[in-house]
């Protein structure tokens, strides 16, 4: 199963080109992709539209995606100890979601597609499998 975070979404739908969304499309194109949507990453890239159409027309888009939950105690508390082992390397990830993310993903055997260097270091430190089809 392929997750996607939301910096992929985000720049897929404001058009940008880079090899991120090109994979996502590939993805989209292939129809039997195993692809998922995170319900956080949901949020993350819904609550950013500022125009009702352009909202009404991604969620009409990423309604044709199944939803995972990836919060809950079990990740909860697996993201926390990604989360202090990369604090004990001097490391500090940004974003809590990013966090519960990975730690999902790593957790089930999860790859994620991305474009955000903070996955690079759960990637390197903690055995985030990327996907870089």
């Amino acid at each position: 199963m392929i997750l996607v975070d939301a910096s992929v979404w985000i720049d897929f739908f404001n058009g940008r080109d880079t090899p991120a969304v090109d994979r996502l499309c590939d993805l989209l194109a292939d129809g039997a992709a195993p692809l998922e949507m995170a319900d956080l990453t949901l949020f993350e890239v819904l609550r950013g539209f500022r125009h009702p159409e352009d909202f009404l027309a991604a969620k009409r888009a990423l309604a044709a995606l199944p939803v995972v939950a990836i919060g809950g105690a079990d990740n909860a508390l697996a993201a926390a100890e990604h989360y202090r082992a990369l604090r004990s390397l001097g490391i500090t990830i940004r974003s809590p979601i990013d966090v519960l993310l990975a730690s999902f993903c790593i957790e089930h055997g999860y790859a994620l597609l991305h474009s955000d260097a903070d996955f690079d270091v759960l990637e390197t430190h903690r055995g985030l499998r990327v996907w870089r089809h």
